[in-house]
């Protein structure tokens, strides 16, 4: 456990077992950092076991700017508890065909609800817009994980795949998700929206996704640029 963290402040003891952060059950180390890394400032209250006694502790994930080894600086939130990862011990996990799409499905469901708490994070002012990356950054992802091997590269892969699905599933005009959100109005209405109603809709989905790529392309050169 790190010196003046979250952790350390709510009484989080060395051996102690954690089971649950704000009633979700924790399996593996992963799910802590998930959990905790969408939300920086958010307070979260996680259960342990010490010693056959089960406590609840309050505590405050703190906001912090790291930099992983490619050198790029990502902001996320932490609580301190360190893995014996750190110290090289690490862990292979394999599953079979079954099991993979069932954890697939899984990560899935993560890479959805971290899309989801980002973009709330975004509104309460927790995180910054400039962690949102455009076609520049996503080659230079691309690049990187090469340098790991085939399996970074499928991740990646997948990981692209789910978020731009999730993105084309948002409810404007121009989008997939837009025509289905049309089609929910006119089984409301029981007539479809008016031929004039849909082309405005459609030229301010056109600018809300323009804007959207001309921001994320724009936040890809400053990064660039430092």
């Amino acid at each position: 456990m790190k010196t003046d963290s979250a952790a350390q402040k709510a009484g989080v003891l060395a051996g102690d077992l954690l089971l649950s952060i704000d009633g979700n059950a924790v399996k593996t180390f992963d799910d802590v950092r998930r959990y905790v890394s969408i939300r920086p400032e958010t307070p979260i209250t996680i259960r342990i076991e010490r010693k056959g006694e089960f406590l609840e502790l309050p505590m405050v994930p703190q906001r912090t700017e790291i930099t992983d080894q490619f050198g790029n600086k990502m902001e996320l939130g932490i609580i301190g508890i360190v893995t014996n990862q750190e110290t090289g011990n690490f862990r292979l996990q394999t599953y079979g065909p079954l099991e993979a799409v069932g954890q697939g499905a899984v990560e899935s469901w993560h890479i959805v609800t971290g899309t989801f708490n980002y973009l709330a994070n975004l509104v309460t002012g927790r995180m910054k817009a400039d962690q949102l990356g455009g076609p520049i950054r996503v080659a230079q992802a691309s690049g990187q994980m090469a340098t790991l091997g085939v399996a970074a590269v499928l991740q990646l892969a997948a990981v692209l795949s789910v978020s731009i699905g999730l993105l084309n599933l948002m409810p404007v005009p121009v989008l997939d998700g837009g025509h289905l959100m049309f089609y929910a109005v006119e089984a409301v209405r029981g007539k479809p929206v008016g031929p004039g109603a849909q082309d405005i809709a459609f030229r301010i989905g056109f600018a809300m996704v323009l804007m959207l790529m001309v921001f994320a392309t724009w936040n890809d050169i400053s990064m660039l640029i430092g």
